[in-house]
């Protein structure tokens, strides 16, 4: 039997997921999830935190737009905020005060709050912090998201607004015939007037299988490399980003610490899994900031992120298309922006005014349309 829908969301993960909770209220949507889970690859995977200055000053404004619902969601979403305070120190040794100066002139026009720490400060902070790390940026409205939490209430949302999720419904073919897409998944026929192109790291798979001009969609992986440690990590322990890209780590519950060499190897959209070397190179460049003893590594992972070739997310149809949308090339911060892009698009999307949530952000610098010849 075919199923039919006004709108055809491939990719149930954050993005697709909180899309489709914006867009049900108003067209009847099918979520299509190629696993037999929604968000087994990325939003599964993230490293869990808000920060305003993460992916740039291009970013801030999606990301700072969603820190109120994050904190304190409407009542009929979820019953409690998603946030915990967790605070950030993004530290530089003693030659690489540059990218601090950096990012604090990128975010200076903004309300991003940033505080210069000094050697003293920060080994106030840090234990075990090495010599020769004497500069840092407090950022102090960092927190942990609870992604899992939050990915659950955007599909309860979509369910009560009548969206239909397909888990098993990898997209095999895609076809415009009598004025809708005829859509081929492993799960069966779907019929749609409009494809959400919301696959991550699969976007480009998608478009090329509908026909439709791919924009560059580079998948990531990014590990992390879940220790024991000696002296134990202190629950309150900001998160630790190196200002130049080296890592970043944090506490996690039960006195264990999420480490991260911040790498990112291109790669096939695949099920990724981390590799030795690049939990070595963590554990390596973690010895370079602090004298903590590292007893074992429990568990390690990995995970993708998605970006366009300029790095910004891709939102909007496609150029000379009424029947594709982007919601793609979202990065590392896609959980963290989910609300007030989620929000973003569905206005782009059904034509209407946009929520007072994003209504002063200017959408233009995320248009598909930018990548066109």
């Amino acid at each position: 039997m075919i199923q039919r829908a006004d709108v055809a969301i491939i990719g149930a993960g954050m993005a697709g997921a909180s899309l489709a909770a914006e867009l049900a209220p108003h067209c009847s949507v099918v979520l299509l999830e190629a696993e037999d889970q929604p968000g087994y690859h990325s939003t599964g995977r993230s490293a869990a935190f808000w920060s305003e200055t993460y992916g740039g000053p291009l970013i801030q404004p999606l990301t700072s737009a969603s820190g109120s619902f994050l904190a304190e969601p409407p009542a009929e979403f979820a019953e409690t905020g998603f946030l915990k305070s967790r605070g950030a120190i993004h530290v530089a040794a003693s030659q690489g005060d540059a990218s601090l100066r950096e990012l604090e002139g990128d975010f200076r026009a903004s309300n991003v709050r940033l505080q210069r720490l000094d050697r003293d400060q920060l080994a106030a902070v840090i234990p075990g912090l090495r010599s020769g790390w004497d500069s840092g940026l407090l950022e102090p409205t960092c927190a942990d998201i609870d992604v899992a939490a939050l990915h659950a209430a955007y599909l309860r949302a979509s369910r009560r607004a009548s969206a239909r999720l397909i888990n098993n419904a990898r997209l095999v073919d895609a076809r415009r015939t009598d004025g809708s897409w005829r859509l081929q998944t492993s799960a069966g026929e779907i019929q749609a007037e409009l494809i959400v192109n919301a696959a991550g790291a699969w976007a480009d798979d998608v478009a090329r299988i509908a026909g439709v001009d791919q924009v560059g969609i580079q998948p990531y992986r990014r590990t992390i490399a879940q220790l024991r440690i000696s002296p134990e990590v202190s629950p309150d322990l900001p998160l630790v980003i190196d200002a130049n890209g080296g890592f970043y780590f944090k506490p996690e519950a039960g006195g264990r610490l999420w480490l991260s060499p911040h790498d990112e190897t291109a790669c096939a959209p695949c099920d990724t899994a981390a590799e030795e070397y690049d939990v070595a190179l963590a554990i390596e460049r973690l010895g370079t900031v602090v004298d903590w003893r590292v007893e074992r590594v429990e568990h390690s992972w990995a995970g993708l992120r998605s970006f366009a070739p300029d790095r910004l997310p891709v939102y909007g149809l496609a150029p000379n298309r009424r029947d594709f949308f982007w919601f793609a090339g979202q990065g590392g911060f896609g959980i963290q922006t989910a609300p007030a892009a989620a929000k973003l698009a569905a206005s782009l999307l059904l034509g209407t005014a946009p929520d007072p949530m994003v209504s002063a952000i200017d959408p233009e610098p995320y248009f598909a349309g930018r990548f066109r010849n």
